[in-house]
């Protein structure tokens, strides 16, 4: 291992996680940290991982970007075909990971996930920009294509099919909602001491559990 690498690396002491500090209810703790995130101007706030599995257990992982979230759980919009879309068919369950490092912050969330309804993709799909919308129909994604002429051509093919109007949602574009099982907030600490607080959800409602970092 390359010694420029293996010296990267920083001491996290800008704030702590206690219990005591802790909401009971982990999406008023998400709220809470949510906000500061906002709040300190973080470029892509609701950028965040999301991780799949294929029905044999192949992993994947790719960016995707939080769209709202509320008890229900976390919403996100894209192409049912891609391999994120492959993966939750055959394996309906995912991970989502936010890491805000200006805060020195991750949120980790374990889940079943299920595409919303279509009233309410519907409702996103019109709200983006017109080119946003055209693009929907542009990329075969995770396909393989020749080059980028393809998409340049399509482009142009449904640029000129919908001229300017009212762009349709494809069938083939939605949104999922990840429903969590278990939240797990992470607060860098000195000496790669951090705080690991984790909520799992029970019958009888949300079970709060320090974890060891």
């Amino acid at each position: 291992m390359s010694n420029s690498i293996a010296d990267i690396r920083k001491d996290y002491r800008l704030k702590s996680l206690l219990e005591s500090d802790a909401a009971s209810d982990p999406y008023v703790q998400f709220g809470h940290w949510w906000l500061e995130a906002v709040e300190s101007k973080i470029e892509e706030v609701n950028a965040m991982t999301l991780a799949t599995s294929s029905a044999d257990g192949k992993p994947s992982a790719r960016i995707v970007l939080l769209k709202g979230y509320d008890k229900n759980g976390f919403v996100f919009f894209t192409n049912y075909n891609s391999q994120k879309g492959q993966d939750i068919a055959a394996n309906p369950q995912a991970c989502l990971l936010f890491f805000w490092k200006e805060l020195e912050r991750q949120v980790r969330i374990d889940g079943s996930i299920e595409k919303i309804s279509a009233a309410d993709s519907e409702e996103y799909f019109q709200s983006r920009p017109i080119g946003s919308r055209i693009g929907a129909w542009c990329s075969p994604q995770s396909t393989v294509i020749h080059d980028r002429s393809i998409l340049d051509k399509n482009v142009t093919l449904y640029s000129n099919k919908f001229n300017d109007q009212n762009v349709p949602r494809p069938e083939h574009w939605g949104g999922y909602i990840v429903k969590p099982i278990a939240i797990e907030f992470w607060q860098g600490r000195s000496s790669r001491l951090h705080d690991r607080l984790r909520y799992s959800a029970k019958p009888e409602g949300w079970k709060l559990e320090r974890l060891a970092p």
